[in-house]
């Protein structure tokens, strides 16, 4: 049973970073792409950026050129830099591990973790 467990999140103003890290446990790690996703109250989880195996990357159109996802598979462990942070980014973030199709679309394989939560407030 592969164990999610997200962290990082906190309070940041508008226009700066935060680093979100995500520790998966198990071999499923290695075997897929992960992602991360966010949830706003109300809101369906949403899909922020991906990774796969290979490295390649995906993001949202609105978080596209400011967070960046990275993986260390040494560690099992994956990260979203989140730079220029936005009023609008404030959410609940949480990390998967994920299929990636070939049209580029993700889908969500394990259990969900705890999430972490941004908030952005100067």
């Amino acid at each position: 049973q592969v164990q999610l467990v997200e962290s990082g999140g906190g309070l940041v103003q508008p226009g700066g970073s935060l680093r979100l890290s995500c520790a998966a446990s198990g071999t499923i790690f290695r075997d897929n792409a992960m992602g991360w996703y966010r949830q706003l109250p109300g809101k369906k989880r949403e899909l922020v950026a991906g990774i796969t195996k290979s490295g390649l990357t995906d993001y949202a159109e609105d978080v596209s050129g400011r967070f960046t996802i990275s993986r260390d598979d040494a560690k099992n462990m994956v990260y979203l830099q989140m730079n220029n942070v936005k009023p609008e980014d404030a959410a609940v973030y949480y990390c998967n591990a994920v299929f990636r199709d070939d049209d580029g679309r993700y889908f969500s394989l394990r259990t969900w973790g705890q999430g972490t939560q941004v908030i952005v407030s100067s």
